[in-house]
Parts: structure tokens; sequence; C-alpha cells
């Protein structure tokens, strides 16, 4: 797997309807989109969330590659997730036994399901990076957890820290390509060997990408004191958030699908 293919954080500009929705409103609605997504039970409601996201997918103009190479770096925890959910689901149905192990019908049916639904909820959540840039994350998410203020929660300096450690994502990926290029010109080897050896062959590259992120961290921190930041109180933004007829259209979509996968899952369709 290549550092490229990690795509989280990344931002796509454009101005797609996805795109122009308020932040609030996409972050309400991948959180009712993980709500209706552990809610799908079987056939009817996985497909249904299915045509939602491509759906979003098609409206926000991200290139469909994009999508599928950020679950490159999620496989392993994917294949793992079903062998688990496969060999482990008890069932009437034994379809094969072997050692200490049973595979049921049901447990393949549980395993197909999860799949999908870890799939589908990465691709989603990926979603919100991929149409929202960080500054109005930020802003979006500052809003949302608003009242928290009241009980003296650091609503804004949290939003902050979500927000700077999205956007160093794709700079420290791109950083530790560059070490391991430099290293594999001085004949470092990162492919060969069995897994153990591999990740021991990785141990070099942590020295100086930490030296790199704290530069980083350090030149950031200084830019902020030079523009006199210091919190949040008092401060202004450029682009203030507005809902729009499409930010209450989206949300009442959300809202009726999520409801709606919830009544079809409780007859398990």
């Amino acid at each position: 797997m290549a550092l490229k293919d990690i795509t989280l954080g990344q931002y796509f500009p454009g101005n797609s309807p996805v795109h122009r929705l308020d932040p609030r409103t996409k972050l309400i609605c991948v959180v009712l989109y993980i709500v209706a997504l552990f809610l799908a039970a079987w056939f009817v409601t996985y497909a249904v969330m299915l045509a939602v996201l491509a759906g979003s997918i098609y409206l926000s103009k991200v290139p469909v590659k994009s999508v599928f190479r950020g679950l490159k770096p999620v496989l392993f925890i994917v294949v793992f997730t079903a062998v688990l959910n496969l060999f482990y689901t008890p069932g009437d149905t034994v379809l094969a036994q072997f050692w200490v192990f049973t595979i049921t019908l049901e447990g393949v049916w549980r395993a197909f399901f999860m799949v999908v639904r870890i799939m589908m909820l990465i691709s989603g959540t990926f979603l919100l990076t991929y149409t929202t840039s960080p500054i109005l994350l930020t802003d979006g998410l500052e809003s949302l957890l608003g009242p928290l203020k009241m009980v003296r929660v650091p609503v804004h300096e949290l939003a902050m820290m979500m927000s700077i450690a999205l956007r160093f994502i794709p700079t420290l990926i791109e950083e530790t390509d560059k070490i391991m290029s430099a290293q594999r010109a001085r004949g470092a080897d990162f492919e060969s060997g069995n897994l153990i050896q591999r990740a021991k062959a990785l141990l070099p590259l942590l020295v100086p990408l930490f030296i790199s992120a704290f530069r980083r961290a350090d030149e950031l921190a200084t830019a902020m004191e030079c523009r006199c930041y210091h919190g949040g109180e008092g401060r202004t933004r450029l682009r203030q958030l507005k809902y729009k007829a499409a930010d209450y259209v989206a949300l009442f979509l959300f809202l009726a699908i999520t409801a709606g996968v919830g009544v079809l899952g409780h007859f398990g369709l």
C-alpha cells in the first residue's frame, strides 16, 4: 500500500451542492448517516444506505477512485473483522467445521454485512473532509458544540486542535514519503521480509519524522503568536455560517432516511 493511498484529511475544492452545504449540516448528516448504518439490518436497508452514499458521492463531484483509494489503508481491519465474525458467530446452519472453527450461514451473512457497513461508514465520513475545508470544519464544530461553553468547556480550542490534526495528516504523509524515498536511495529496504522485519525497517523513519513534526508544530505556534492568536474569545469570522434552503432539505432527507431505515430494520428488512 502506497502512502498516497491515505486520503484522510484531504480536501477537494469544488462548487458542488455538497460543497455549498453549511458545515454544521454536513456534520449532522454524517452523524445521522452513521446512526442509520447501525440501524440497517438486511439487504433492503443496506441498499437504501448504499444509494444514499452513491448519491452523495455523485453530488459532491469527488472522484470515485479517490473514495475507493481511501479504503485501502483499512483493508486489513476490514478483513480481520470479517474473519472474526465469520468464525465466531453462532448459528443453526453449519456450513463447515474444522479444529476449533465453525462457519455458519449466519456467520457468513454477518461477516458480509459487517464488511459493507465498515466500508460505507469510512467512505461516508471521508466524504465530509473531502468536501469541507479545515477552517469551515472548525467553525461548524465550534458552532455545534457552542452550548458546552456554558460549562467552561474550551470548545474553540478543541475544534481548532481537531482541525489542525486533520490538516496535518496529508502533510505528515507527504513528509514520510520523502523520508522513505531518501532512505531508499541510500539502500534501505522497506518491502522485503516478513511482517516483523518490515516493521523493524520502518523504525529509522520515526526519528526524522518526529523531528519534522515538532519543527512544523513550532513554526505553526510561532505564526499563530505573530498573528496575535489568543483563543476563541472575541474572535470574528471572515465567513458567517448561515443555514440555507438546501441545508434544511438535506437535514430533512437524512432525518427521514434514518427514521425509515430504523423502522425497516426493526422488521428485519
